[in-house]
């Protein structure tokens, strides 16, 4: 018995060790929530507060740095830098720093110049300060967390900023690229009632809002806003991710999604995904891999970008990255 409790009391401690040894290596700055709110319907009771901008930062223990993979991560609704953390342990045994940053808005759709600047701010600060290496850097993530680094790579390479990140690859899970598509996805959801309407009513008031108007009163700023678009003939927001690697996943989910939302396959992100990666491959683009993650259970296992993103084996997508930094 003594022998049995001395190895629990070990294990614990060593568990303890390990875990102070790893808190080292996470460096977090937040600044405080601001008193606002952000609207996000046409009710008087229809905000959200705002939630604390900064980031958190990721560094290999007693390792040389070989990059930096980026999540731009919601601090409060994305519940803290989690889609980071899940490759934490793989990117630090292969030298990879890992870096989640938030803007102050809830839910941030990178709409305006203000949130991409504010989070390229951050990046270049902790870059500097922190004296990160620029090179190797990839940008991760599903759902907004995705979206956002889609957004913020165009925003750069629109801008003259002396800071340009020099940018490797793109690892996309599962989120909407065309939002024309996802406009008429939540028209049909509201039209035909039979799921919570919260998030269809939420998004289409954002992109009524600030893409001032509907897909067809405005298609054009729809369009500039979608990194693909099946309705957009001219497609000029790809060549901006042509000279990048890009790995995509999906996980179309058909019988899910038609017996918990009745949503046909036009109302699936994987749409977007396999276009995008279509239209990338006519600019020129040979360094594209599609991951296809296949439904297990047909209608009981609740299925979202979050849930794709969890699924994903993290060690062979870090051993992915790593063969990019050598190409």
């Amino acid at each position: 018995m003594n022998k049995l409790i001395r190895r629990f009391l070990f294990l614990i401690l060593l568990s303890v060790f390990c875990n102070i040894a790893f808190a080292q290596n996470i460096i977090q700055e937040y600044k405080p929530v601001k008193n606002d709110s952000l609207k996000t319907g046409k009710g008087e009771n229809d905000f959200l507060p705002y939630i604390q901008s900064g980031y958190t930062l990721m560094l290999p223990e007693d390792k040389v740095i070989n990059g930096v993979l980026i999540f731009l991560e919601d601090s409060g609704y994305d519940k803290k830098n989690n889609n980071a953390k899940q490759v934490y342990s793989q990117a630090s045994k292969k030298g990879f720093a890992v870096l989640s940053v938030s803007s102050e808005i809830p839910f941030d759709f990178y709409f305006s110049k203000a949130s991409m600047l504010s989070t390229h701010q951050l990046i270049q600060d902790v870059f500097i300060k922190k004296k990160l290496p620029n090179k190797n850097v990839f940008f991760l993530g599903a759902s907004l967390v995705g979206h956002r680094a889609m957004r913020y790579i165009k925003f750069m390479k629109e801008t003259n900023d002396e800071f340009q990140l020099d940018i490797k690859g793109i690892v996309i899970c599962n989120f909407t690229l065309d939002w024309t598509r996802k406009w008429y996805q939540h028209k049909r959801d509201i039209k035909i009632n039979r799921i919570n309407l919260w998030e269809p009513n939420f998004i289409n008031y954002m992109l009524e809002t600030y893409l001032k108007g509907t897909p067809k009163t405005t298609p054009e700023n729809y369009n500039d806003f979608s990194t693909y678009s099946y309705f957009d003939e001219n497609n000029e927001n790809v060549k901006i991710y042509k000279d990048y690697a890009v790995r995509a996943y999906i996980e179309p989910a058909i019988n899910y999604r038609l017996t918990k939302y009745f949503r046909t396959l036009y109302e699936n992100n994987a749409t977007d995904i396999v276009g995008f990666l279509a239209e990338l491959a006519l600019v020129g683009n040979e360094n594209t891999e599609l991951i296809v993650l296949h439904e297990k259970d047909k209608t009981s296992q609740k299925k979202k970008t979050q849930t794709t993103w969890n699924t994903i084996n993290k060690e062979e997508l870090i051993e992915w990255i790593q063969v990019q930094t050598k190409k």
